[in-house]
């Protein structure tokens, strides 16, 4: 079993009995997004996927937020940052400014890529290193501003 998995699962444990009812929803919620994974491919999920699972949870609650502050439901916008704060409580921590330039840069280097078109194998090369680091949608976008002025 990999750590993180047994690392939420521990604080599955913690919440129930230190009568968190809100941040064990959420905790419950996350490990019924692992199971469901689990059982519909049939495997046991590693650090890397349960990370991609996190990363996925965080972006869809990030669009909500958008939604819900063009109806103007602040109500709605809190309880989607709440959640997000605790998804994040299991993401490894969060990539500087500098340390994306690098990866972004690095990648370009060794792919040689020096065309929009090419944007497939720079993201290739980068999306393993920043899964749940970084905003993909950011990166992808700082990704075409480079290579569309190259």
């Amino acid at each position: 079993m990999s750590d993180l998995k047994k690392q939420i699962q521990g604080e599955v444990i913690i919440a129930m009995k230190s009568g968190e009812k809100e941040r064990l929803k959420i905790i419950r919620l996350i490990t019924a997004s692992m199971k469901q994974v689990e059982v519909d491919e049939r495997i046991e999920l590693d650090d890397a996927r349960i990370i991609a699972i996190l990363d996925k949870m965080v972006k869809q609650r990030r669009e909500s937020i958008s939604q819900f502050k063009t109806a103007g439901r602040d109500d709605l916008v809190k309880q989607e940052n709440y959640e997000i704060d605790i998804v994040q409580e299991f993401l490894p921590q969060a990539l500087s400014e500098e340390e994306v330039d690098d990866i972004v840069n690095k990648a370009i280097e060794t792919t040689g890529a020096n065309s929009i078109k090419d944007m497939g194998k720079v993201m290739g090369l980068v999306k393993p290193q920043i899964i749940g680091r970084a905003d993909m949608g950011e990166i992808s976008g700082r990704i075409k501003s480079l290579l569309s002025t190259n």
